[in-house]
């Protein structure tokens, strides 16, 4: 029983971590917090045509398909990163993604329809 136990907190205490470092689930109302307060790279990992049909003010749109080492469009790996998708699931697969390619600073708010703040088509 203490096996299982300790087994279970170690898998606790791991998380959202990975091999190169770990990203953070924060919720929409701490997302807009930082947002308001602070310098933050907003990406959208949807396709185009669901940015199009809306998202969130001054977010930068790069599908999750295209994260990758060499991608030109991603911004500085020192900064701020705060990722969203439609329903969360992509956004966590990026954030993993972008963690693994030596990120050190993710937020995974989950995806735009929990976003109860203004949105632009």
């Amino acid at each position: 029983m203490k096996s299982l136990k300790t087994l279970l907190t170690g898998l606790f205490l791991v998380g959202c971590t990975t091999n190169s470092g770990s990203y953070e689930t924060i919720s929409a109302k701490k997302a807009k917090e930082m947002m308001d307060t602070q310098e933050v790279t907003i990406l959208d990992v949807r396709e185009e045509s669901e940015y199009q049909q809306g998202h969130i003010k001054d977010s930068l749109l790069i599908p999750l398909s295209t994260i990758k080492e060499g991608n030109t469009h991603l911004p500085s790996k020192q900064q701020t990163i705060l990722v969203y998708c439609r329903s969360g699931n992509r956004s966590a697969k990026a954030a993993k993604k972008l963690v693994n390619l030596g990120y050190e600073h993710i937020y995974d708010f989950g995806g735009i329809l929990d976003w109860p703040y203004d949105i632009e088509k």
